[in-house]
């Protein structure tokens, strides 16, 4: 089974929601994703979206792009991504990991090495926010073939096509809970309730929502509602906010306890 459905099937007994923060990988540098994939786990995270960062991340808000450029300074890869989960691995980290990633890195590195890399580094879902039901034939072929769930985004927009988008979806349903790109958010769309059980009506698959949730509150509130709770861009501003102390030495492990603080105290 993959590590993903497990995760849920085992909240599920215990009557949790899973936590699922999402950091940029490379921001600040790939040593200290390694080790704030480890914070987060301690905090009790119970999966983690390992973002790819893009020149032109068309969903993102200003937080994510920010980090992006930061990560994007020192040329950090796809590749580089997958190989810090890996790494995280190799630190005796435990939960499910999903890349997050726009089509483009796919395709230039290549369907099958990308799926297979996957597969061997440890990481069992991916999110490709780019790339429509429509189009994603030869995606899902080599996702099913390594065993790696294509997690789908479902909007409040998404109408009639839900049903379609989450027909034999695996691993989870993304729910976006916002109109417009990530960010930090006190209002949310009008008619969330009544979109997440719409989305819940026509699937068996798990469903989380995301898009952005930045406080304990809101996840508690979500939580009543959904499976799983996809928090990025407050996460990766508090990264941000402790740039300084993650990039001394003296001060680092400070800053990482920052990180693993903020998302314990999401976790409630």
């Amino acid at each position: 089974m993959n590590l993903i459905d497990e995760t849920f099937l085992r909240l599920k007994h215990e009557n949790k929601t899973a936590l699922i923060p999402f950091i940029t990988i490379g921001d600040p540098d790939l040593d200290t994703s390694v080790d704030l994939i480890a914070e987060i786990e301690q905090a009790g995270a119970d999966i983690v979206e390992l973002g790819v960062p893009y020149s032109d991340p068309l969903a993102d808000g200003p937080v994510i792009q920010r980090s992006s450029g930061r990560a994007l300074f020192h040329k950090v890869t796809i590749l580089d991504c997958i190989q810090v989960a890996s790494r995280a691995r190799a630190k005796g980290v435990k939960l499910p990991f999903i890349l997050f990633t726009y089509y483009n890195p796919v395709l230039q590195t290549g369907l099958e090495k990308v799926f297979r890399l996957l597969q061997e580094n440890g990481i069992s879902g991916i999110i490709i926010p780019d790339l429509p039901i429509e189009e994603d034939a030869e995606v899902r072929a080599s996702a099913q073939k390594y065993n790696i769930h294509l997690v789908p985004l479902v909007a409040p927009t998404s109408n009639e096509r839900i049903r379609k988008i989450v027909s034999g979806a695996k691993g989870f349903i993304y729910c976006v809970s916002s109109l417009g790109v990530t960010g930090v958010r006190s209002d949310f769309f009008s008619g969330i309730d009544q979109f997440l059980n719409s989305v819940r009506e026509a699937t068996d698959t798990p469903i989380a929502v995301g898009f952005g949730i930045s406080t304990p509150e809101q996840v508690k509130r979500f939580s009543k509602l959904c499976d799983g709770v996809v928090v990025g861009s407050a996460i990766v501003r508090q990264i941000e906010e402790a740039g300084p102390l993650l990039k001394s030495p003296e001060r680092r492990r400070e800053g990482l306890l920052q990180i693993r603080d903020f998302v314990r105290k999401l976790k409630g």
